[in-house]
């Protein structure tokens, strides 16, 4: 066990330019675990926002998506079968992904969940959701004075 101060890859990332002279590839947005974030694509049609978000090396039997409170919250699980062992070798080094993660997005509250179309192929996860209507403001501007 490495304490925390030297991340999860201690010989990786020591040799991996150290002082960052050599490269600009550090995002200090999402630091070390921006391989993980979910990437997302928004699009803004005429009646409709699009998602796309990656989603690679998942099924779709491990995707969730839920609409609560006007919050749209994705969420991905995956777990590495331990006990499926290589018959012909041992693992040197496994660096296939386990874990979860999930992105929230707010989409106001007007949305129900059966509204949102979803569909998942080729580890890109797609959803639809119509706009809401724009809300009519009075057309009265002049108050009554009592």
């Amino acid at each position: 066990m490495l304490p925390s101060i030297f991340g999860e890859n201690l010989f990786d990332e020591f040799w991996n330019d150290p002082f960052g002279m050599m490269t600009t590839s550090h995002n200090p947005l999402y630091g070390k675990h921006a391989k993980n974030l979910m990437k997302t694509d928004v699009r803004e049609t005429d009646d409709s926002y699009e998602l796309d978000v990656d989603l690679p090396g998942f099924k779709k039997d491990e995707v969730k998506v839920e609409l609560e409170n006007g919050y749209l919250t994705i969420s991905a699980a995956k777990g590495l079968d331990k006990d499926d062992q290589d018959k012909k070798g041992r693992y040197i080094r496994r660096e296939r992904y386990a874990g979860q993660m999930s992105r929230s997005f707010y989409v106001g509250d007007g949305l129900e969940p059966k509204d949102v179309n979803a569909s998942f192929e080729d580890g890109i996860l797609r959803l639809s959701m119509p706009k809401a209507a724009p809300k009519q403001l009075p057309q009265q501007t002049s108050i009554a004075i009592k």
